[in-house]
C-alpha cells in the first residue's frame, strides 16, 4: 500500500466513523467535532483522488469539506454571539 493510498483509506475511515458517531448520538452536528472530521476525511480523499485523476471524487470531496468548513464557521460565529449556548 502506498502512502497516498493509506491517506485515502484513512479519509474513508474518518468519514465512516464521523457518520456513525453522529447517527449513534455521540456527536452533534451543532458542535464542530463532526465537521472537523468531515474536513479531514474530505481532504484525505481529495489527496488520494488527485493522484488517480478521479475528478468527480475530487469535486465531491472538496465541496464536502467546504460545507463542513462553513458549518464550523457558523457554529463558531453563533458561539461568539451567544456564549451561554
Amino acid at each position: 500500500m502506498t502512502f497516498i493510498s493509506f491517506i485515502g483509506w484513512f479519509g474513508a475511515i474518518i468519514f465512516i466513523i464521523a457518520y456513525f458517531l453522529l447517527s449513534a448520538g455521540y456527536l452533534s452536528a451543532q458542535k464542530p467535532t463532526y465537521h472537523v472530521l468531515n474536513v479531514i476525511g474530505g481532504l484525505c480523499l481529495v489527496i488520494n483522488a488527485v493522484t488517480l485523476n478521479d475528478f468527480p471524487n475530487i469535486l465531491v470531496n472538496i465541496v464536502w469539506a467546504l460545507i463542513a468548513l462553513f458549518a464550523i464557521y457558523r457554529i463558531t460565529k453563533d458561539r461568539r454571539k451567544n456564549p451561554e449556548a
